[in-house]
């Protein structure tokens, strides 16, 4: 499993819990059977989860601008090999691989930007 995937675990994408519940009420004796309503995707509330998280944190953490410091609120590896294996993982451009800086700030605008695109609630601002 990538380090991605994992994000998307530890918030709860793809969770079962996670998702719109159905009428489970049964049709009219007469009516003819249809086909079951399709499920609605859930939408992961990212900052509240991350909100959350942070409130029971012992560390202040400024999740909203550091990749090292979203990857310890979530309890995942933020050492620089973990975060290159991640930049890789999303598709880095070279140029930016080498700069560690460039390449953090490159990493967190892809990884809140990739939660949205997985039907994470992220804000506009966060994603500028």
């Amino acid at each position: 499993m990538g380090l991605f995937n994992k994000i998307l675990q530890v918030l709860g994408f793809g969770d079962e819990a996670q998702a719109a519940p159905t009428s489970s009420a049964a049709p009219a004796p007469d009516a003819p059977s249809a086909a079951p309503a399709p499920q609605a995707i859930a939408v992961v509330d990212v900052v509240t989860k991350l909100e959350g998280l942070a409130a029971s944190h012992p560390e202040k953490l400024n999740w909203k601008v550091s990749i090292v410091d979203l990857l310890k609120l979530l309890g995942l590896d933020s050492s620089l090999g973990a975060r290159k294996e991640l930049a890789t993982e999303l598709g880095c451009p070279a140029e930016k691989m080498g700069d560690s800086a460039q390449m953090n700030m490159w990493l967190h605008k892809t990884v809140l930007q990739k939660l949205a695109d997985n039907g994470g609630n992220v804000p506009a601002d966060l994603l500028d």
